[in-house]
């Protein structure tokens, strides 16, 4: 059975196969409770992050994962894109929304994996 951080290095390499931008792993275990691992792609498009998506989706379905949809309406928008997959969260972000939030430096003293 693989483990949460071999599971978030799939995702990130499936996200790397399929053209997501300056992906970044982060093991955040050690600061929070909801989470551990952080993985950070930049989008380029809707279409785009639609593709990405739909890796994650195709990705979760095969390894008996499930992702969970928040209760609360979330606005429409390609700037940030958030994949909640209970111990593994992808955050599919335009270049703008990436510089602007800076989750590598908010979440720094978590360890970065890729």
């Amino acid at each position: 059975m693989k483990t949460a951080k071999e599971k978030a290095l799939e995702i990130a390499q499936l996200m790397i196969d399929f053209k997501g931008e300056n992906v970044s792993v982060i093991d955040v275990s050690q600061l929070n409770s909801w989470t551990d691992y952080f993985i950070i792609v930049t989008i380029n498009s809707s279409s785009h992050w639609k593709g990405l998506y739909k890796q994650v989706k195709d990705y979760v379905k095969e390894n008996d994962l499930q992702i969970h949809v928040p209760n609360r309406k979330t606005p429409d928008g390609d700037d940030w894109n958030l994949i909640d997959v209970g111990n593994i969260v992808v955050h599919l972000m335009s270049q703008e929304a990436r510089d602007f939030y800076d989750l590598e430096k908010l979440w720094h003293a978590g360890e970065k994996l890729l």
